[in-house]
């Protein structure tokens, strides 16, 4: 922090108040790079201090240091979670690294800000939207709930893809997937629970289970026992579940 802040009071006309965003943020990156200060540290000094400069101290950074994507990002967010959206947007629009990259590396910056990076991933690269949900699941699985709910609110045509990704690639999430599916698509139980109970199938406590969460939502129970089958479900893995209610 001593190198950073001795270059910001010594170096002339980098606060110049002619100076507009742009200008500010490649001066003040160039002069610390120079003095072998990572961008990672560049950009969490300028975020903490200068908020209100962060979108274009993290475009210049991008557009200057693209190799270095991971960094620039992670440092970002961290510091100024609420910049998750549009430090994706940035990224993915630049085209400086691929999309499953840039989700992962903007997740674990701050898992807490998961929903507004997948929503804006699949907003700027709606063809890559299985891939979202799968990185997204892999990397941040305890909130697969959210992860699918909130692009399946954005995207309420591909809940049969979304729920698919999801299961594929981390199979345990599916009762949870399942769950916050019928709360907000009650309509679509059909379309939830037959792909759920099939993307499952190679477990078949995991399609019991989503039997049973099904059940607890309150599906009607002569659907819910067609649903399950047609995904695949066996007569007694139904009756086993539902005979126990």
């Amino acid at each position: 922090m001593v190198i950073v802040c001795s270059s910001l009071a010594f170096v002339p006309g980098v606060f110049s108040s002619e100076m507009n965003n742009a200008q500010f943020s490649q001066r003040f990156l160039q002069i610390q790079i120079a003095q072998n200060v990572t961008v990672g540290r560049a950009i969490k000094t300028i975020v903490e201090h200068y908020p209100q400069r962060a979108a274009s101290i993290v475009g210049i950074a991008l557009d200057l240091y693209p190799e270095q994507y991971k960094e620039i990002i992670h440092a970002a967010i961290s510091v100024q979670p609420t910049l998750a959206d549009e430090v994706v947007t940035m990224a993915l629009d630049k085209g400086i690294g691929s999309c499953s990259s840039i989700v992962e590396t903007a997740i674990n910056a701050d898992p807490s800000y998961i929903d507004f990076v997948v929503t804006a991933a699949a907003h700027s690269t709606p063809e890559q939207l299985t891939e979202i949900v799968r990185i997204a699941v892999i990397t941040e699985p305890d909130s697969a709930d959210y992860i699918v709910q909130s692009l399946a609110k954005k995207n309420p045509n591909k809940i049969v893809d979304i729920l698919t990704s999801a299961i594929s690639a981390v199979p345990f999430v599916g009762e949870y997937v399942v769950e916050s599916l019928l709360a907000v698509f009650p309509n679509d139980a059909e379309t939830v629970i037959t792909t759920a109970v099939r993307e499952s199938g190679a477990n078949r406590e995991y399609v019991k289970r989503i039997i049973k969460i099904a059940h607890n939502a309150g599906i009607d129970v002569k659907r819910l026992e067609v649903y399950a089958i047609n995904g695949g479900a066996t007569v007694e893995e139904v009756s086993q579940v539902l005979g126990n209610n």
